[in-house]
């Protein structure tokens, strides 16, 4: 399948990355974990996004879903559900780089009732090559914006 014209722009981000991450956060311990993102055209002018982590022991940690629109002129609009009760909300830019690409996205976060308090997530992604470098910070149960992810994943076959 051809894609959307909006979505050429993101052609280089389609397709599975896995690699290796760490994580940490002020309320935290600092940790590692295995990741596994896939960016799927699926014939519509969005992409479809789903991310999985496992720990140093092969046990499930997380994984989100979503959406990945680039409306034009460079904006992008990132909507995405997470299993802890946050939906994530998040407009952005797509940078062209040297060798690559870049996007940053701000999100706001709604949670259900019972869920863990998230305020606002930034997330980072740089595609170098075929390395795939991501970051997240979080604004989450009282403290400010802090980073909580980072990982280095490279395409998979």
């Amino acid at each position: 399948m051809e894609l959307t014209p909006h979505l050429v722009p993101l052609a280089r981000l389609v397709g599975t990355w896995a690699g290796e991450g760490t994580g940490g956060y002020p309320t935290i311990s600092p940790f590692t974990y295995h990741e596994e993102i896939t960016f799927a055209f699926v014939g519509k002018p969005f992409l479809g996004y789903t991310q999985r982590t496992r720990g140093a022991d092969g046990s499930p940690l997380h994984q989100e879903t979503g959406y990945l629109r680039h409306t034009g002129d460079g904006h992008l609009e990132f909507v995405l559900a997470l299993p802890t009760g946050q939906v994530e909300l998040a407009e952005g830019v797509l940078r062209t780089t040297e060798d690559g690409l870049a996007l940053e996205l701000e999100a706001r976060v709604w949670s259900t009732s019972t869920a863990k308090e998230v305020s606002a997530t930034r997330r980072t992604y740089r595609i170098s090559g075929d390395t795939l470098e991501t970051v997240l910070d979080m604004a989450a149960v009282g403290q400010p914006m802090a980073r909580h992810l980072e990982s280095h994943l490279v395409r998979t076959a």
